[in-house]
């Protein structure tokens, strides 16, 4: 089976997809997935299912969504009800666990991938760098978790990949940059930023790109652009970094370094069920 959080949902087996359609179902089928191989509590899933305000039925409710999602995963396997319990969706004391040889995951390939062109650039290898970055956020399907109803965990988990597929994006094209590449990274740094219009990297970036293409007004505008939003949303000046960059770009200095920030989480963090291993 194949597995994907970084867009839609999906569940694919040879080839059909077969992610459930009920609301519960996805979230419970979520929560078990960002947390594949660690036993998830049953309170925890109920607490997410219900924000924090389960019915007096909710943990009866619970385990009946666990054995819709097996009868899901028998039909689309052709396990037997016992081997799926025993092999994919395992009753641990006090809660679930979605094994880790269950399927495959988008996530874990995405953190692979990031992992393996970070230590590529720290070398010294762009070349490699770049494809593995690439590679890892062509894995995106869109936002992520984008059809899913989200609770507490959930929403923590979903801003969490959505900071590290920014981070990853903005370590490409830091490569990309220093390469002589500011054309081909246009048109996508413009979609970025007007979606995260307090990002200071990606302006930054944005500027320069902007500059190194002989469009210095434009790139002067966006800077203006994140000065009003930075004080106007958090009553902030743009960074010391981006205002060297601005002061580089009045002057039409194409010498100048700039420093944007390359670094990408590689891991996530501990479990929030305790000192778990990362998903």
């Amino acid at each position: 089976m194949e597995f994907g959080v970084l867009g839609p949902l999906c569940v694919r087996v040879n080839g059909e997809t077969a992610a459930p359609s009920a609301p519960k179902l996805r979230n419970v089928l979520t929560m078990l997935l960002v947390h594949t191989g660690q036993v998830v509590p049953a309170p925890s899933l109920v607490r997410e299912l219900w924000d924090g305000d389960p019915p007096v039925s909710g943990l009866a409710t619970l385990q009946t969504y666990v054995l819709n999602l097996r009868k899901m995963f028998s039909a689309v396997t052709g396990l037997t009800a016992g081997e799926v319990s025993r092999d994919i969706l395992v009753t641990r004391a006090g809660g679930y666990l979605l094994a880790t040889e269950a399927g495959v995951l988008d996530l874990h390939r995405y953190r692979r991938l990031v992992a393996a062109g970070r230590e590529a650039l720290s070398r010294g290898d762009d070349a490699a760098g770049v494809r593995d970055l690439n590679e890892a956020l062509l894995l995106w399907r869109g936002p992520a978790l984008v059809d899913v109803p989200v609770g507490r965990v959930l929403e923590s988990r979903r801003q969490q990949l959505e900071e590290s597929r920014l981070a990853a994006f903005e370590c490409l094209v830091d490569v990309q940059l220093r390469l002589g590449l500011y054309r081909e990274v246009l048109a996508e740094l413009a979609a970025l930023t007007v979606e995260n219009p307090l990002y200071e990297g990606l302006h930054g970036q944005y500027m320069w790109a902007l500059h190194l293409s002989g469009r210095r007004a434009q790139a002067l505008q966006v800077f203006h652009r994140l000065r009003v939003a930075l004080v106007a949303h958090l009553g902030l000046e743009p960074s010391p970094r981006v205002q060297r960059l601005h002061q580089a770009v009045l002057n039409a200095d194409l010498d100048f370094e700039p420093r944007f920030v390359g670094r990408v989480p590689v891991a996530a963090p501990a479990s929030v069920f305790g000192r778990g291993r990362a998903y």
